[in-house]
């Protein structure tokens, strides 16, 4: 197979990858308007051809229908579904950029195919021009060909020290190869002629002459023709539709209102701790002074960043009682592979090469058991009991077992199911005195924080999803971040960097493209926590088990919650069990998820970490009246179910079964179903004030899942009325 890598503004004159016999394309799509963000966050693509879709690393949006025929999109179930292949998994990917995604669309969106073009044509032909200047200039480019990026050799009459100690002091950085001698400059779209002006002027004050004004155009094409993209792009009406501020404002409200978000309600999806995101926290995000700096800028014009490195750094060892930290990896799932790499680099250190077991639980999060087969190591799966805690004794018989192999325990703590595990520290001993480290998953850390700490349990090292615990919104899937903490065992193994060193003095490789992950996300979580302060951070915690406990003591009358601990308490969060309401009344735990849709509620996680269960986590962000409104919500349907079992509604054709209900059927001109209109989509008081109205009904998985195909309209779609019909 042949993999290429590529650059999307590049594409728009160059043959596309697909075009020539290429399987696989991949890239960064930062310059499709976002900020370079000092390394992040930015989104990364892969393109491959039909035959390995379903071998992607991640979910497809695809094309379903819902329950009145319409068209519904839906992410499509993958092969390599982590929670249910688990170590069979073919990627640990949880994190997604997806807002970074839709600022890349968006951009796309406005500028439209013909304008994009212009956008990829100047930036090539600035690059053309600064050419030309520098070839008059003496300097010779070794690249004829090129897109927006030259390779250049030194002009006889300087060094590379004349030049570099030049541009810095005139605010630009050039790329210098040390090993020949040469300059590597970029051009991209944020550059003006004016740049390329100034740029040629101080080249030729290093070579000891000036350059003449005006800037010289490009006098030729430098894509050599048989390379130059002859093939239509950006199709879609999407794309040619919204290219004036106004159309574009209204477009993006129209796909917001579909969006049900925490500006609507609670969403009280467990194990993703879905809190309030402050805006004081988000604005230092959007300043030129963050987001203008390259990854690779020497570490001399970043010290602003680098004094919050080292602040957000302390900070997070404080709270994990930890003494090392890398900031490098970009989501949990990317963090548990960099600790586990760090426990393999300290057991090969240490000459115990032969040391590759991972134990992990059974109710483990399904990244765990993939990140331990990526990091190489074989994954042992240990029983958990009947109260859904690890059962220590199946655990320490695997830990002796394979003793001389064991190099690793992956421990969720509190636990997946929703409890302090509380056999936690013999737990980590028995691994310990088996020769193995302990990772602990870092996903339920709001329950920990100013508490304990993964430290006083006896964890080696833990990531923290920055995304979770620390506020950085997870905008529908990312970006996220997922730094490692670890003990001084592990400190010299921490990831280094290959451009800008960080990292131990035995570092393992880097885990992402930028030494220091997506940066400039890194300031949401400091502002969060040096606004926060310890006691805050510890209140927060505290109002985190607080709200879940509440919620259980409210509804474990109308509903089995599975596990608490032996105090009758839960953690942060709560699984309330379905199952028994499928026996009785056939009822599906997705028909009470799609039915909470009805009074205004995002579904919580459902049948994670137990099929059929409502995983349930209410962080410390939501108001008791807010926490009411959702427990009315869940005790209305459980009266609706309730209806079912007595009679009162029909077992096929009820209101949970047809949940959700859109306004297009709210407002019909015929009704046929066998409960009102009010009774299917104004449940209770508050949606009547203020109603999220679901865009689709239900919609229909297995024909979504069979039918992975593009959300493209059919090219009759593009044609105009009368050459429809005469076709």
């Amino acid at each position: 197979m042949i993999s290429v890598a590529t650059d999307l503004l590049a594409l728009l004159l160059l043959t596309p990858p697909g075009e020539w016999g290429a399987d696989i394309a991949v890239g960064s799509a930062q310059r499709l308007g976002v900020p370079m963000g000092y390394g992040g966050p930015h989104a990364a693509f892969m393109a491959t051809v039909d035959g390995f879709k379903r071998n992607l690393p991640g979910r497809i949006v695809g094309v379903s229908i819902d329950r009145n025929g319409k068209p519904a999109l839906r992410l499509a179930l993958q092969t390599r579904e982590q929670h249910i292949r688990r170590e069979k998994a073919t990627s640990n990917i949880c994190t997604a950029q997806v807002l970074l995604a839709i600022m890349n669309s968006m951009y796309a969106v406005y500028h439209g195919p013909q304008r994009l073009k212009a956008i990829a044509q100047r930036t090539h032909q600035l690059t053309g021009a600064l050419a030309k200047g520098l070839s008059d200039l003496g300097y010779q480019v070794l690249n004829p060909a090129y897109f927006d990026t030259l390779r250049v050799a030194l002009h006889p009459k300087t060094t590379r020290e004349q030049v570099r100690s030049m541009m810095v002091q005139h605010g630009i950085n050039l790329r210098y190869f040390e090993a020949d001698n040469t300059l590597g400059i970029s051009v991209d779209e944020a550059k003006s002629a004016a740049d390329i002006q100034e740029l040629l002027e101080l080249l030729a004050r290093a070579a000891g002459s000036h350059y003449p004004q005006p800037l010289a155009p490009a006098s030729q094409q430098a894509i050599p023709g048989q390379l130059q993209r002859t093939s239509a792009y950006l199709t879609h009406p999407v794309f040619n539709s919204y290219h004036t501020e106004t159309e574009m404002l209204r477009y993006i409200k129209r796909l917001e209102a579909k969006d049900l978000s925490l500006t609507t309600s609670m969403i009280p999806l467990g194990s993703c701790t879905m809190k309030l995101n402050a805006t004081a926290e988000m604005v230092p995000v959007t300043f030129p002074q963050f987001g203008g700096l390259h990854p690779f800028a020497p570490k001399g014009q970043t010290e602003g960043y680098q004094e919050i490195f080292e602040s957000l750094s302390e900070l997070l060892c404080q709270a994990t009682g930890f003494t090392g930290v890398s900031l490098q990896p970009n989501s949990g799932a990317q963090g548990e592979y960099a600790g586990l790499m760090a426990i393999r680099a300290y057991h090969t250190h240490r000459g115990d090469t032969h040391r590759n077991v991972a134990l992990i639980p059974s109710s483990a999060h399904g990244t765990n058991p993939a990140s331990a087969v990526m990091a190489g190591m074989q994954v042992v799966v240990t029983r958990v009991l009947e109260n859904g805690n690890i059962d220590v004794e199946d655990l320490r018989r695997k830990a002796t077992e394979h003793s001389h192999h064991l190099a690793a325990l992956m421990v969720t703590y509190p636990s997946t199911n929703g409890v302090f595990e509380e056999a936690i520290q013999e737990i980590c001993q028995i691994i310990h005195e088996n020769g193995g480290l302990v990772y602990m998953d870092g996903a339920n850390m709001n329950a920990q924080v100013g508490l304990t700490s993964p430290a006083r349990i006896g964890a080696d090292v833990c990531h923290l999803n920055l995304h979770k615990t620390f506020c950085i919104p997870h905008g529908g899937g990312g970006p996220g971040m997922g730094p490692i903490c670890v003990n001084d065992k592990l400190k010299p193994f921490l990831p280094g960097h290959p451009i800008i060193p960080t990292g131990g003095d035995q570092a393992i490789t880097a885990v992402s493209a930028a030494p220091w992950g997506s940066a400039s996300i890194l300031l949401i979580s400091y502002a969060y926590i040096k606004m926060m302060g310890a006691e805050g951070l510890k209140l927060a915690t505290e109002h985190a088990i607080l709200n879940a406990n509440y919620i259980k003591a409210r509804l474990e009358a109308h509903y089995p919650v599975l596990y608490s601990g032996t105090q009758g308490r839960v953690a942060h969060e709560l699984i309330l069990d379905c199952r028994p309401f499928k026996q009785a009344a056939d009822v599906e735990v997705e028909d009470i998820a799609k039915r909470l849709i009805d009074y205004g509620y995002h579904a919580p996680t459902v049948s994670f970490p137990v099929p059929g269960t409502l995983m349930i986590e209410p962080t410390e962000s939501e108001s008791q009246a807010e926490l009411d409104k959702f427990i009315e919500a869940m005790i209305a349907i459980r009266g609706e179910m309730q209806e079912i079992l007595d009679g009162e509604a029909d077992k096929e054709n009820n209101v949970l079964k047809n949940a959700p209900h859109t306004a297009e059927e709210a407002t019909a001109d015929s009704w046929t179903l066998p409960y009102s209109r009010s009774k299917a989509v104004y449940p209770a008081a508050w949606t009547r004030t203020h109603k999220f109205w679901p865009p689709v009904a239900r919609v229909n998985n297995s024909h979504g899942d069979r039918n992975l195909i593009c959300a493209c309209p059919p090219m009759e779609a593009y044609l105009e009325p009368e050459a429809l019909a005469g076709a």
